[in-house]
């Protein structure tokens, strides 16, 4: 495995290769990346996983500075599993000037949820994923479910921009209690880590509900906020959306439960896919 910094020596070794599977990372791994760099090996391309934390989607009082920097672990995590390359560009490299042009994705998908609670988030994602794009110019990506609104965002990019890029989704991975794995979970005191998998546990309930015939979506989204808020967290949102496009629920359409909720000073997020609402 190869570690690389520019895009000019990126770009040369993969010259001999007709076609590349790139994981965008922003490092401080775990099982879940490892898993979607799996993903991306079973395509058969030269795997490229990405490490690069993009100041462009932190807000001003975000946790950019502090934001866990883990570079030399992850570099062993990847070559276990299995990836050929690591770009690790420098800020200097991925914007070599002050950046003006910017991705605006499309506002249905990325100002609500998410885009609400974080202004400008989906702007400075899509800004730079597209320049990873460029600078691979992969076959394949692959992107985590924990993040679903993320994968939509990026996938209607891919499609608005004609890009010849397949974006493969790779299952949420979960601690044993149910907590979704991320690298904010490294922020969490021993108290707070027993009570995380809360966050899971009502959007479980969301889907356990919805299946059994429920679609007062309201009073669902209401009943997880006032549980989450009972136990001490700042909820940004409990919702049920649509599983395509985010748009209102309708019965019998895949849905999608997401929430978004601060304990103490982490915030996380998670999903519960309701594929087949009815069975």
């Amino acid at each position: 495995m190869k570690v690389i910094e520019r895009i000019a020596d990126l770009r040369a070794a993969l010259a001999p290769h007709d076609s590349a599977a790139l994981v965008p990372t922003m490092g401080n791994l775990h099982a879940g990346h490892l898993s979607l760099v799996r993903i991306a090996a079973e395509r058969g391309h030269p795997v490229i996983a990405s490490i690069f934390v993009n100041r462009l989607q932190f807000g001003p009082s975000e946790d950019f500075e502090r934001y866990p920097r883990t570079f030399e672990r992850d570099v062993e995590l990847l070559e276990g599993a299995g990836c050929d390359y690591v770009f690790a560009p420098t800020e200097s490299q991925l914007y070599p000037e002050p950046q003006v042009c910017f991705v605006q994705p499309r506002a249905t998908l990325a100002d609500t949820l998410e885009g609400r609670f974080r202004p400008g988030f989906f702007v400075g994602v899509c800004t730079v994923v597209l320049k990873l794009f460029n600078a691979v110019q992969p076959r394949v990506a692959v992107f985590g479910k924990k993040d679903y609104q993320q994968l939509l965002v990026v996938r209607d990019m891919v499609a608005q921009l004609a890009l010849p890029i397949d974006i493969l989704a790779g299952e949420t991975v979960r601690e044993g209690g149910g907590l979704a794995l991320s690298s904010r979970n490294a922020y969490l005191d021993e108290r707070e880590r027993a009570e995380a998998p809360r966050l899971s546990a009502v959007l479980q309930r969301i889907e356990q509900s919805v299946r059994s015939g429920s679609t007062d979506w309201a009073r669902l989204e209401a009943d997880a906020a006032a549980n989450l808020a009972a136990h001490g967290w700042q909820v940004d949102y409990v919702a049920i959306r649509r599983g395509a496009d985010l748009g209102a629920p309708r019965a019998g359409t895949p849905l999608v439960a997401l929430g978004a909720a601060k304990l103490g000073g982490t915030r996380l997020i998670d999903n519960r896919e309701i594929v087949d609402p009815a069975r």
